[in-house]
């Protein structure tokens, strides 16, 4: 292809991107950073954050946002000025550590929402490669799931209520003609995210206070801030109907090399391992990510994340 075809391509898709507007609902360490590249794109962006305090930061810093906190009445929720947005980022995090086991109600209620709104017509899922719990060797957007596994199956029933907004748009297809409804081109993508390193996320920061480590030869799957960022902007762009894709780097370590190797870069003593973990892992877990290179194309800004270690912050 030649360079003039190239930039031609780029020129439709930066114009694409200006007509779009996109919902970031819970935007923090990566929705902010999803906000702020957007808007340099010239896209619209409205974001949401579960408190006043979080959004009059948003705001301060021209991101616009408004607070939304879930659950919520569903009524109350379907008036909302997120669902007034074409496309919706759904970043919540799932809080299982603090207790929580709502993640998947508040997911179907936003998609409930995005349901009944005249407006939207995308949603991408912010899910997480924990979904694969429970699995050995490589597993991939096909695998079947161990629903046993903890956080599986609240995870999986999220990604299906937001699948379900395909499914949606179909049934609208086939109401009779004479109804006269404007059917929406619904599409729903699930972005399974592996670890999330980046700014303020420098692994090696995990062993300042000396914790003891677990598993040394299982193997790392993570993905930079950046790259996570890029793969949204393209399912953002994708003209595919929907679907799951892993987000995840080709970094393939063990984690105890991983770790000393973020303990060297920030001049740290070495790790530690629980004595009873130090075992072999015949087949550790490995998230693949062939699927998402071959049919999204996007190129990888920190796909070597040994390397990034070296010059990270």
């Amino acid at each position: 292809m030649s360079k003039a075809m190239t930039s031609n391509i780029e020129t439709k898709k930066e114009t694409a991107m200006t007509d779009l507007s996109v919902g970031i609902i819970g935007c923090g360490w990566l929705g902010s950073a999803l906000a702020y590249h957007l808007k340099e794109l010239g896209v619209a962006v409205l974001a949401t954050r579960s408190n006043i305090g979080n959004t009059e930061e948003l705001n301060s810093q021209g991101i616009k946002a408004e607070v939304l906190s879930l659950p919520a009445d569903q009524a109350l929720l379907n008036t909302h000025a997120i669902f007034n947005q074409q496309c919706i980022v759904i970043a919540i995090t799932p809080q299982f550590r603090q207790g929580r086991v709502d993640y998947a109600d508040k997911v179907q209620q936003l998609v409930e929402s995005a349901k009944v709104s005249k407006r939207v017509e995308q949603i991408i899922l912010l899910s997480s490669s924990a979904v694969y719990n429970g699995l050995s060797g490589h597993v991939e957007e096909a695998s079947i799931l161990d629903m046993s596994a903890d956080k599986v199956a609240l995870l999986n029933q999220a990604e299906q209520a937001v699948l379900d907004f395909n499914s949606h748009a179909q049934e609208v297809s086939n109401l009779p003609n004479d109804l006269n409804i404007s059917v929406k081109n619904n599409k729903a993508y699930v972005l399974r995210l592996a670890g999330l390193v980046g700014p303020k996320r420098h692994p090696g920061k995990f062993l300042i206070n000396r914790r003891l480590l677990k598993s040394p030869q299982a193997v790392v799957n993570l993905i930079h801030q950046q790259d996570a960022v890029g793969l949204i902007e393209t399912l953002l762009q994708s003209e595919l109907g929907g679907g799951i894709f892993n987000g995840v780097s080709s970094t393939q370590v063990t984690k105890k090399q991983y770790y000393q190797a973020a303990a060297s870069a920030l001049q740290l003593p070495r790790p530690i391992f629980e004595e009873n973990e130090l075992s072999s892992i015949s087949d550790p877990k490995i998230v693949s990510g062939k699927k998402t290179q071959a049919m999204l194309t996007y190129s990888f800004v920190y796909n070597d994340l040994l390397a990034w270690l070296e010059h990270a912050d």
